[in-house]
Formats: C-alpha cells, sequence, structure tokens
C-alpha cells in the first residue's frame, strides 16, 4: 500500500465487501479521495490473437466489484484492463484510457514512478 495526501494506491490486495464478489483482487487500485474517484487497474499479457476479447472478459469480471466500491466507498469508479499482446499490441481503449487519466493522476507521484510511467507510455505509443 502507498499513501500520499489524498491518493491510496494499493495493489494485491482483496477488496472485502458486503456482498460476495468473485473478482475481488485488481492487480492495482487507485483511491483519489479528492476527486472521489476509484480506478480498477488489472493487468495480463498474452497471445495478440486474444487482446480485445480478453479486454471485455476484466472490464466484466471486476463490473461487479466496481459497483460494490462505489457504494461502500462511495466513489466513482472505472475499470482500465491493460491488456498487451506478446509484441507489445494494445487495444485502442486502452490507449485512450491513458490518454484521459495520465495527467489526473499519475502525475501526482514521485519522479522515479514518472519516469516509468513516461517510458512505458512511451514504448506503448510506438509498439503499435
Amino acid at each position: 500500500m502507498y499513501e500520499e495526501a489524498d491518493v491510496t494506491v494499493l495493489w494485491n490486495q482483496a477488496v472485502h465487501t458486503d456482498r460476495e464478489v468473485t473478482a475481488n483482487r485488481a492487480d492495482i487500485i487507485i483511491k483519489n479521495n479528492e476527486d472521489k474517484t476509484c480506478t480498477l487497474i488489472d493487468v495480463a499479457i498474452l497471445a495478440d490473437r486474444n487482446v480485445v476479447q480478453k479486454e471485455a472478459e476484466k472490464k466484466l469480471n471486476y463490473k461487479r466489484l466496481c459497483i460494490e466500491i462505489q457504494r461502500m466507498w462511495n466513489l466513482k469508479c472505472t475499470i482500465i484492463s491493460v491488456i498487451i499482446g506478446a509484441t507489445g499490441i494494445v487495444t485502442r481503449s486502452l490507449r485512450e484510457k491513458f490518454r484521459s487519466c495520465a495527467r489526473k493522476t499519475f502525475d501526482r507521484f514521485t519522479t522515479k514512478d514518472s519516469c516509468t510511467w513516461n517510458i512505458t507510455r512511451s514504448a506503448e505509443s510506438t509498439a503499435v
């Protein structure tokens, strides 16, 4: 767990809910209390031909968790599925999601984390 002011980042931790949710452990959970948002990020690397199908599957798996988080924590919840093909292929929706949240969330972390984010973002742009 990482906490800085009003932002909490959880990774590899189950979210305990009042109702039973089978997929309750997203890879990364970014909880921003100032903006009243919560972002669930799930990462997978797989064969290139299944990237779009796997992204839809991941979003469907975490939809119930997202609904429970909205209800319990009173935060707007979004799901980002980071699905990368073995040769670096990513979906269009992933690129759009990262463009929309890059300035809002990821600029708040340390220089090391920002550099990692910029390298990842540059590599993702050139891979497609």
